[in-house]
């Protein structure tokens, strides 16, 4: 069994679809070795749903890899790690590119948050070398792992090590609990993708309440600061975040959400209780 197979074969696979969300997943992971072997955990932290499913197990896949750096500096340039991160996949006998995406200011897609001094890269992985653990996945497909980093983040954050086994053992620097949560409700109050829905939002917010997991307040003012949507000199309480989440669910179209997080989903009835007043209950629900 080579390095890939036993790190798929903790997953339950039962479609064409699961083999991808895991395939990815362990890229990912491989990638997060690459910036590992490069140094790139002693200036940037971890952060996101990828990050919270890696390190915390939430039952949901998760496409990107999000990145925040310690300090603010918009002259960072992560790709200087990424020979480390290839040499990875080199290693295993898997093949790659890497695009840079310029940010087009008339995406129909907006992303949450995106600012100019966020650098965006695409890895491009070649499944063809992969058909004996692949079966049924056509020839020539590709993979897609996207990061992102911020090089000017909101700050007022806290960091924890972590411990990966697979590929190897190894250590990265993710944000806390409370400070993951909080970028999570910075993303559901105020992601602007449009006409889009982000269910894996509201699927992550309702993760974080069920575990009472406690927000950073100063952190999510500090995100909301910076984002425009709050004044430094205003008092943000835990009633104010309530109430901004009320008004927001009063807006959230509760089909488009299911629709967006299904595909990352194996057990789709664990959004039959989605409901407005299902997240408004949630609300309440919230620890601090």
């Amino acid at each position: 069994m080579n390095i890939i197979e036993q790190m798929l074969s903790k997953y339950e696979i039962e479609s064409e679809d699961a083999l991808i969300n895991a395939l990815k997943e362990v890229y990912q992971e491989i990638a997060l070795l690459g910036l590992y072997r490069g140094g790139f955990f002693e200036k940037a932290a971890f952060y996101g749903g990828t990050a919270l499913r890696i390190i915390h197990g939430l039952d949901r896949f998760s496409e990107d890899l999000d990145f925040t750096l310690l300090q603010k500096n918009t002259s960072f340039d992560i790709e200087v790690y990424f020979p480390y991160v290839i040499d990875e996949f080199e290693a295993l006998g898997i093949k790659m590119s890497l695009q840079k995406k310029t940010k087009s200011k008339d995406s129909d897609i907006e992303s949450a948050f995106l600012k100019n001094n966020t650098s965006i890269h695409t890895l491009n992985i070649e499944i063809n070398d992969l058909s004996n653990i692949l079966d049924g996945v056509h020839s020539g497909k590709k993979l897609k792992i996207k990061f992102e980093v911020d090089t000017n983040p909101p700050l007022k954050f806290e960091t924890t090590a972590h411990t990966l086994l697979l590929p190897t053992t190894f250590n990265i620097i993710t944000m806390t609990l409370p400070n993951l949560y909080a970028g999570k409700l910075h993303a559901v109050l105020f992601r602007n993708w449009k006409t889009r829905v982000k269910g894996r939002d509201w699927y992550d917010f309702e993760w974080y309440v069920k575990r009472g997991v406690q927000i950073n307040l100063n952190h999510l003012k500090e995100r909301m600061v910076e984002s425009g949507d709050f004044k430094h000199e205003d008092v943000f309480t835990p009633h104010i975040l309530k109430e901004l989440l009320k008004n927001k669910i009063e807006t959230l179209d509760i089909n488009k959400a299911k629709h967006d997080v299904q595909v990352f989903v194996k057990d789709k009835s664990r959004l039959d209780p989605w409901s407005k007043d299902y997240f408004k209950l949630l609300t309440d629900r919230i620890t601090f």
